[in-house]
């Protein structure tokens, strides 16, 4: 089993990351203000404008330490990495599964039908522990049922289109729900449904800062298991899109992300101050508001869960690779299917 390693998380826009000899140095106005042994880290991701030294680069290639740079606001600009690991087998297994419609809508129902599952649990749990806080249970019984029929209908779609559709309605329906699982009464973190690119409101900022830093990890994971984080069996190619990572953290989005955004709401560890406006009528967090966020995420990723395929108790943060693993088993055709990720 892999070791979980700690990733390092750059906020400030305005360090600089260089090497001196095998330790990671950040620097703010040519001036040191952290250094980390290499040994210790399995990832960077960057969220500052300065960069980082091609010395440093080269040696996170060479250490299979994956680099990410994103903007200030999150989105994507590069990533880097070194040699390929796994075979090549593999990989040619992969693209001839991609390039086959039947076998890759297969697994593509699989996802599907995971983060829909998923995404009732979440609902489902909430109505359990917090009954009381539910003013017309037959609305939200009603959504639930709707989601669940999503679900089995999603195992039986008979083309992407289709599929694609149901993927929709059941997260129009989950999200149509979502704001009433913030409980603080808090009118700055009201939620009226999913938006992004850019985020309108502070909750949808939470939640794409919070896929972001998902999609990392999946990537990642699947880099470390040899498969190619671009050849995806649902999200089509597209130059520069980690299609297979977006796929394969479909499974995961709502217990990694939706719930770490619901706790860090409910908790009161964020709050209105902590995000500023713009001038294209989006949202953005603050600096404080995304250490706290990394804060918690690192936090998660150190619990432990029962995973429910393996039977074995394992830290939260292998979820990504035990799932590239699996998913490289299913190819090699060492399981009958790909076992997804469920909520237990």
């Amino acid at each position: 089993m892999r070791k979980l390693l700690n990733t390092l998380y750059v906020t400030n826009p305005d360090i600089y990351l260089t090497k001196d000899g095998e330790n990671i140095v950040a620097k703010f106005e040519q001036k040191e203000v952290m250094r980390i042994p290499a040994i210790n880290l399995e990832g960077i991701v960057c969220f500052n404008r300065m960069g980082a030294s091609p010395y440093l680069m080269e040696m996170c290639a060479k250490h299979h330490i994956g680099m990410c740079f994103l903007t200030p606001e999150g989105y994507f600009l590069a990533r880097v990495v070194g040699e390929v690991n796994g075979n090549v087998l593999l990989r040619r297994t992969q693209y001839r599964v991609a390039d086959d419609k039947e076998k890759s809508l297969a697994l593509s129902r699989i996802f599907i039908a995971g983060k829909i599952l998923n995404s009732r649990k979440i609902l489902d749990r909430f109505r359990r522990d917090h009954s009381n806080l539910i003013k017309d249970e037959g609305n939200f019984a009603k959504v639930v049922s709707l989601i669940d029929t999503d679900r089995k209908n999603a195992l039986q779609a008979v083309s992407f289109d289709e599929l694609r559709g149901l993927e929709g309605d059941a997260a129009n329906a989950y999200f149509s729900l979502f704001g009433k699982m913030i409980t603080t009464g808090d009118e700055a973190f009201s939620f009226h449904g999913r938006n992004r690119r850019p985020p309108k409101d502070r909750v949808n900022c939470m939640l794409s800062f919070t896929y972001t830093l998902l999609a990392h990890e999946v990537q990642s994971a699947l880099d470390t298991v040899g498969l190619d984080p671009y050849v995806g069996f649902m999200h089509t190619d597209r130059p520069g899109r980690a299609s297979l990572a977006l796929d394969m953290m479909e499974e995961l989005r709502g217990f990694l992300a939706d719930r770490l955004v619901l706790s860090l709401i409910n908790r009161r560890q964020v709050s209105a101050n902590d995000f500023v406006s713009n001038s294209e009528d989006s949202i953005l967090m603050n600096d404080s508001c995304k250490k706290t966020i990394i804060s918690a995420w690192q936090k998660r990723k150190k619990e432990t869960l029962k995973h429910p395929y393996l039977n074995e108790t394992v830290p939260v943060g292998l979820l990504p690779y035990i799932q590239a693993m699996l998913m490289a088993r299913c190819l090699r055709g060492d399981l009958d299917n790909y076992p997804v990720f469920i909520i237990q």
